[in-house]
């Protein structure tokens, strides 16, 4: 089955990830025939749908014409053959059963058209097993969406022992025509890729309390507010389910050996029913609704180091097994679990000869084999890193992306997706570089910047990793460091676009307002909610919204901290113009290659004139005079005035 082949999807399972599943086929334009085995099953996932599509329209994310249009492609069924009797591939998201799981298999075969694909959204069980259960174990793959699927980002992508090279190329770009972003796991291995990092991390967590190592409040300080990430380990457990992270370790445990062995503290918790949220009671006590409270301030350093180095031994051996590399791995882990930096990174960052040296001291002291040094994680300290030793002292881009999609354009791509391409230090390093490379390329005569993914140009600072421990000397000096990477945008010599697709908040918008030009699609939306957290536009927006917008305007979006539409800031002069959400990606390009067949000496000395005048009128005023007689005795002009006489466009050399 080849990709363009595919037109009609069954998903098999009408449960929490079944018709979530069907929901994103369906707002991808595919039809989809839902199955489950009791019309009360199947009618109330697809009730959900309807509900989900009705709360999408009316937060305007979805037009209401394109809501009704995906509810009209799914279609309930619970005969199997009306649901898969015409389907070209499926997608089976039943119970993670292996009995239950066999007799579907055994009744989609029987009527399942030759060439079809079936995918599995197992997030535990082999897919070699699950595809030899079936007669085209070739056209079988596993294709784990992660919940809820209509906000997760992440698609794994998993190879079975007899998977052939078509299905896995068909199945990622069906996940890419959903809308997602595919990340190919080469092996069948337990875990795969996200919860073979994210299993053993709460599962040590639970270890140091069943060893007295360190108290639940300490470690989830530690990787909340220390190591920056989005829940503490026991708080994510109780999201997650603690019933489903024992059950996917004990299959670890199964298949792998000791090192997975399930801690006392966790068998604890789940032998007494404490299964987390949806119980009311996991590690923490949900019933009186607040949550836990955890301490900001109760981490420590060698907390961390323990976590980080468990993560990069499981980092070590994923790479080491051929399962996966550390950029995917880095990738699936920000987008199926939130983190702000992947666990390689993080291993790099502490460095590894310290992780090493951690496991091997803790393997002596508790003797527990899960500290062993995996093979992948000792060559890659060898190595001088999971991404290579820093041997030419350039950044290495991992928080944006360059591109070069012609027409004389640079793009930086704002590439931390899983956190909304929040901003973080790193991310200032790697684009202060980036603008360097670009400034310096002379194919790029225009810069153009864009958020990753339609969600979100940038939502802003990434305040969770970066304000935890802050001390007011180190919080002036990140906002200098923001104003000046940002600044030098402003003082770049060529014209620069924001692209704003999504939301534009708090450092992101601050990161426009440094551009030339602000495109924005429809769904965009724009503010400064700094007022909200107690702090103030910290990267230059108490100055240059004012000047954009005029002072009245800009206090008002600072002061009212709220979310304003594209429109209304069109209205505002902050942007320069809106655009269908479907023509975004087209148009900003168009706008920006415009601006690069331009005069480039031209638009340099205009663009470094008017920003002086913004200082100095009379220093403006003299730089424009000086500039009018440099670009007097330029080819460009005779070239401008040639192209006018014959009524042709102009080709500028910058000369």
């Amino acid at each position: 089955m080849e990709f363009d082949d595919i037109e009609t999807i069954a998903v098999l399972g009408a449960g929490n990830m079944g018709h979530g599943i069907a929901e994103v086929a369906a707002l991808a334009g595919y039809d989809v025939n839902l199955r489950d085995i009791k019309e009360e099953f199947v009618q109330n996932g697809y009730e959900q749908i309807e509900w989900s599509l009705e709360k999408l329209a009316e937060k305007e994310q979805i037009s209401e014409e394109e809501s009704e249009n995906a509810i009209d492609r799914v279609t309930p069924y619970v005969d199997v053959e009306d649901a898969v009797g015409e389907a070209d591939f499926v997608i089976e998201a039943v119970p993670e059963k292996i009995d239950i799981k066999k007799d579907v298999y055994g009744d989609v075969e029987e009527h399942l058209p030759e060439d079809a694909i079936i995918t599995s959204n197992t997030s535990s069980l082999s897919i070699t097993d699950l595809s030899e259960v079936t007669e085209r174990p070739e056209q079988f793959c596993g294709m784990h969406f992660f919940n809820p699927p209509v906000r997760m980002q992440l698609v794994e992508v998993i190879s079975g022992a007899h998977t052939a090279d078509e299905t896995l190329d068909a199945t990622e770009e069906l996940a890419e025509a959903f809308g997602k972003t595919p990340v190919r796991v080469r092996k069948d291995s337990p875990g795969f890729i996200v919860n073979r990092i994210l299993v053993p991390l709460m599962n040590e967590a639970c270890w140091m309390v069943s060893e007295d190592a360190a108290t639940k409040e300490e470690i989830d300080s530690t990787t909340k507010f220390d190591m920056g990430l989005p829940m503490g380990s026991f708080e994510l457990g109780d999201q997650v389910g603690n019933d489903v992270t024992y059950h996917v370790l004990e299959y670890m445990h199964e298949v792998l050996g000791e090192p997975y062995e399930p801690a006392p503290y966790l068998e604890e918790i789940v032998e007494a029913e404490r299964f987390g949220k949806k119980t009311g009671k996991g590690f923490y006590d949900y019933e009186d609704g607040d949550g836990p409270d955890i301490p900001t301030d109760a981490g420590s350093e060698d907390i961390a180091n323990r976590l980080v180095a468990v993560m990069a031994n499981e980092v070590g051996n994923l790479v080491g097994n051929d399962v996966s590399n550390p950029a995917d791995i880095d990738e699936a882990v920000m987008l199926g679990a939130g983190f702000p930096d992947g666990p390689a990174k993080l291993a790099d960052d502490v460095g590894l000869d310290t992780l090493v040296e951690t496991l091997e001291e803790l393997g002596e002291e508790t003797g527990h084999p899960r500290f062993e040094v995996s093979d992948g994680l000792q060559e890659a300290a060898e190595a001088g890193g999971f991404h290579g030793g820093d041997d030419d002292g350039e950044v290495e881009f991992t928080n944006i992306e360059i591109r070069h999609p012609g027409d004389m354009v640079g793009q930086i791509v704002l590439d931390r997706e899983a956190r909304m391409n929040t901003i973080n230090p790193d991310l200032l390093d790697e684009l202060a570089e980036a603008i360097d490379l670009m400034e310096d390329d002379d194919e790029v005569r225009a810069l153009l910047i864009t958020g990753k993914g339609d969600r979100a140009f940038s939502a802003g600072a990434d305040v969770t990793s970066m304000a935890s421990n802050a001390e007011p000397l180190e919080a002036i000096e990140l906002s200098r460091k923001g104003q000046q990477t940002f600044g030098k945008l402003e003082d770049c010599d060529m014209p620069v676009v924001a692209g704003i697709d999504g939301f534009a908040l708090g450092g992101g918008f601050e990161l426009s307002l440094c551009c030339d030009f602000r495109i924005a699609s429809e769904r965009s939306e724009l503010g400064t909610p700094e007022h909200n957290l107690g702090l103030l536009p910290g990267w230059g927006g108490t100055q240059r919204l004012g000047r954009i917008a005029g002072l009245g305007r800009a206090k008002e979006i600072v002061f009212t901290a709220e979310r304003y539409d594209p429109e209304t800031m069109y209205d505002y002069d902050v942007v320069n113009e809106v655009v269908e959400n479907d023509e975004f990606d087209e148009r900003v390009h168009e706008f920006a290659a415009d601006l690069a067949a331009g005069p480039p000496v031209s638009q340099k000395l205009t663009k470094r004139a008017m920003h002086r005048g913004f200082e100095d009128v009379e220093a403006g005023l003299e730089l424009e005079a000086q500039a009018f007689g440099h670009l007097i005795g330029t080819d460009d002009l005779m070239e401008g005035i040639t192209a006018f006489m014959g009524d042709t466009e102009p080709e500028f050399e910058g000369k």
